[in-house]
């Protein structure tokens, strides 16, 4: 058994995950040995966990197009992992999906990037995964946070998330396009 299929057997039978488990539902993420590049994002969505495949609704699209990646080198490349804070669907809030849990990334994520000893560069899709990966280091907001992405890199390049219900946020912040998405592919080039 390889040190990835122990850790989601683990994950699998962790009391946390059980319902999940017994649902016949699986962990939702990708890793690999030769992964240089981590994609953190918040957490599946519904479509996500029906189909087993993240980022697989239109933020997911949206993210590929900035990246400049076709869906099957997204999916297909062993150099690009995926670490949602939650590996599994949290479900729906009151406006769109609730939080991903509380202690999971701190409790699977150490693990499973002390596997993937290439890694990179980590992609801080959205304020849950700028506030576990950089913590204090981060900005008032999450719009400050990704204004100073140099300050980052090349550990961490953090992204706002692509979902179409931040396409107000990206009218409002034009900089975002013209400054981050091109360290963004020159990124993605490089690693890739």
């Amino acid at each position: 058994m390889t040190e990835f299929a122990e850790i989601k057997r683990e994950i699998m039978a962790d009391p946390m995950n059980q319902d999940y488990t017994e649902r016949g539902i699986p962990p939702l993420f990708k890793a690999s040995k030769e992964a240089r590049l981590v994609i953190v994002g918040q957490a599946p969505g519904r479509k996500a966990e029906e189909t087993r495949l993240f980022w697989n609704d239109p933020s997911g699209d949206r993210l590929r197009e900035w990246m400049d990646i076709t869906r099957e080198e997204f999916y297909g490349s062993e150099r690009i992992a995926q670490l949602p804070m939650d590996f599994y669907y949290p479900g729906k809030a009151k406006s769109g999906d609730k939080p991903p849990r509380k202690g999971f990334a701190e409790k699977w994520h150490p693990r499973l990037l002390e596997v993937m000893p290439e890694v990179e560069t980590i992609l801080l899709v959205g304020s849950y995964a700028q506030g576990y990966y950089l913590g204090k280091r981060r900005k008032a907001n999450l719009t400050e946070t990704v204004q100073n992405f140099r300050e980052y890199l090349p550990r961490f390049l953090p992204l706002v998330h692509p979902s179409p219900l931040n396409y107000g946020w990206l009218k409002r912040n034009p900089w975002f396009e013209r400054d981050v998405i091109p360290v963004l592919r020159e990124l993605k080039a490089s690693l890739l």
